[in-house]
């Protein structure tokens, strides 16, 4: 579904990542890892489309990123679900109208979608916290309404960047458990982590593979994880 061939990315003046390589297959599940500043958070944005590649080709749904437009991106970006690493809400809306804002946007916000919301609520466990406002939810309860704002339309993809780093260990499962779920679905997920601990527990349950950023290139992790 996405596909980076030998794409480098340059930043600032110099090489950030060198011929990477990636095919997020549908029903694939991988783990991106590296130290801080390796370009794990700048890869998932060229998987979304949000940075264009310095050299290589990125393919999205079966079409070169070079030759598409701007509604060409818009439409493909539909399909590919992101938690961000910040977590970002509009303040003044309850959540639930946060988690649905993609929906509004795409105009697809209709009575058939508001059940579709208070499902989507149920599964990430906020059915009860619906009218909280962002700033009375706990760290915990933000992840998942993060995550549920990324599925809400369905995507195809889902790229997660840190989506653990603010919450406990109890909550990093939970978490776990639900993109576990979405992969079982035929959802290709990545999620970029410094968490090993996330990777082992997530590679008991499903078939992930590990790659990690080192010195610009991609390689697969040891089997030490």
């Amino acid at each position: 579904m996405i596909e980076l061939e030998n794409v480098s990315y340059n930043y600032g003046g110099g090489e950030l990542l060198s011929n990477v390589s990636l095919n997020l297959a549908p029903g694939s599940f991988h783990f991106l890892t590296g130290p801080s500043g390796a370009g794990k958070t700048t890869f998932l944005k060229l998987c979304y489309m949000e940075l264009r590649a310095t050299a290589g080709h990125v393919q999205a749904f079966g079409a070169d990123v070079r030759s598409m437009g701007r509604d060409d991106i818009a439409r493909a970006r539909r399909r590919i679900g992101v938690v961000h690493q910040d977590c970002q809400f509009l303040d003044h809306l309850p959540i639930s109208e946060n988690i649905a804002l993609p929906l509004a946007v795409s105009g697809q916000s209709t009575s058939a979608e508001a059940d579709n919301l208070d499902d989507l609520m149920q599964w990430v466990g906020l059915k009860r916290r619906a009218h909280a406002l962002p700033a009375e939810l706990s760290g915990g309860e933000r992840q998942r309404a993060a995550l549920a704002r990324a599925v809400i339309m369905s995507p195809d993809v889902i790229l997660a960047d840190e989506p653990t780093g603010n919450v406990d260990w109890e909550m990093s499962k939970r978490l776990l458990s639900l993109l576990v779920e979405l992969n079982r679905m035929g959802k290709a997920i990545l999620i970029a982590t410094h968490d090993l601990n996330l990777i082992r527990t997530a590679k008991s349950q499903v078939n992930a593979r590990v790659l990690r950023i080192k010195d610009r290139h991609l390689q697969l992790a040891g089997a030490d994880l």
